[in-house]
């Protein structure tokens, strides 16, 4: 596929041995210099598909970087995805000479600006950080031959979009660039407009469709009656690694904690934690120490941990996109998964809409499906859709707070 041999001899031990789709359309086409825009979900090899090629590029090239340079940007939306990446690169550029950094918030800025003083071949870094380090004049970009922007919808939907392009108008314009994208909306095609010329376009795994090894189910419940039923669930399938997705950072955070009190072994990844705290929960996850983790949708893409057997929508998400993408954490490396949607009666808009995206339905099994008009599904403010003029404000039920373990569950 025109990989040189340097960066070829790392890839039995890393189980890379047939390429997969979207590495066998875009490899060859890479490494001959085109732009491209791939369109696929998180799990289908993306990362070696523009990690290979451009290691093959840089190593032609010969050049070395020069202090406060990188060779090579990739851009992602989530510290756990630059982590992964960057893990992943040097994997394959193990014994190349070739050097690697990643820049994200949440760790110590200081320390990013001496390492770039340097110079880097390949910068991995969250758009924040970045900016951060260019106003304080630590990176340069004279060098810098190509972008990549992974999981670009995500960096759009959480309002990277001005930072994005800041960063391009100081990368050279003879650049090669390269999009990876779930979504293809329509903010998404003008920025693929204005950042590739004559793109080679590759498409697997349609937009919306999970994937096909994922046992879904939705099961109806109250919101205050989730807690009990979710521990219930995970006392099913004791050792196995599971992970839940709340809706909100003090969501997750509170159920997190109940679970632990409860006895289960839990770890908790949002945007309120430091980076080291979020790092010891995905190594102690990893490591099956502990076989929880409670997340927001930090963790929805690009977590790629092959144990994970079932995947949890304790809240459904407000973007209907965000279900593939979370269920999207189990049935990977060819295993099988199940994921379960919590739904109570507030967010049967939540599931219609979900359901609409995948053009295909969630088997209930589980409770009862709430009778009457379906709510419309919440903004991603929280709020339901607009009310009548005139009409009156219906009273809210509080939701049931869980104060105890539920029936059977052995105390920690």
């Amino acid at each position: 596929m025109g990989i040189d041999k340097r960066v070829a001899i790392n890839l039995p031990e890393l189980g890379l041995i047939e390429p997969t789709p979207i590495q066998a359309e875009s490899i060859p086409a890479i490494v001959d210099g085109r732009d491209l825009l791939g369109l696929a979900q998180t799990g289908t090899g993306k990362t070696a598909a523009f990690g290979l090629p451009m290691l093959t590029r840089l190593l032609i090239a010969g050049e070395r970087p020069a202090p406060k340079s990188c060779r090579a940007l990739i851009l992602a939306p989530t510290r756990e995805l630059a982590t992964q990446i960057a893990q992943n690169v040097e994997s394959f550029a193990k014994g190349t000479g070739l050097r690697t950094f990643r820049v994200v918030g949440g760790a110590s800025i200081n320390v990013q600006v001496d390492r770039l003083e340097r110079g880097v071949d390949i910068l991995i870094a969250t758009p924040g950080r970045l900016i951060d380090l260019i106003e304080r004049g630590a990176v340069q970009f004279d060098q810098t031959g190509y972008l990549v922007l992974d999981e670009a919808d995500q960096m759009l939907d959480i309002g990277f979009i001005h930072a994005l392009r800041r960063i391009a108008r100081l990368l050279p314009k003879s650049r090669q660039t390269l999009l990876f994208s779930a979504t293809m909306p329509k903010l998404m095609e003008e920025l693929a407009d204005s950042y590739l010329t004559d793109p080679l376009r590759v498409a697997v795994n349609p937009p919306g469709k999970a994937a096909e090894k994922i046992d879904q189910g939705v099961h109806f419940v109250n919101q205050g009656d989730k807690a009990a039923l979710l521990a219930e669930y995970l006392a099913k399938h004791p050792g196995e690694l599971a992970i839940v997705f709340g809706r909100t950072k003090h969501g997750s955070e509170k159920l997190s904690t109940l679970l632990q009190k409860w006895g289960f072994k839990v770890a908790a990844i949002h945007g309120n934690k430091s980076q080291g705290q979020r790092e010891r929960a995905l190594s102690s996850f990893r490591s099956e120490e502990t076989q929880v983790l409670v997340a927001t949708d930090v963790a929805a893409r690009g977590l790629d941990i092959p144990q994970v057997a079932h995947v949890y929508n304790y809240d459904l998400p407000n973007v209907p996109e965000n279900y593939v993408h979370r269920i999207g954490r189990t049935a990977r490396a060819g295993r099988d998964g199940r994921a379960v949607a919590f739904c109570a009666p507030a967010e049967a808009g939540e599931l219609r809409a979900i359901e609409k995206s995948m053009k295909a339905q969630i088997p209930v099994i589980g409770g009862e499906p709430p009778a009457g008009p379906v709510p419309s599904p919440r903004s991603p403010g929280g709020r339901s859709g607009t009310r009548p003029a005139g009409a009156t404000p219906a009273r809210k039920r509080p939701a049931r707070r869980p104060s105890r373990a539920p029936k059977g569950q052995a105390k920690a």
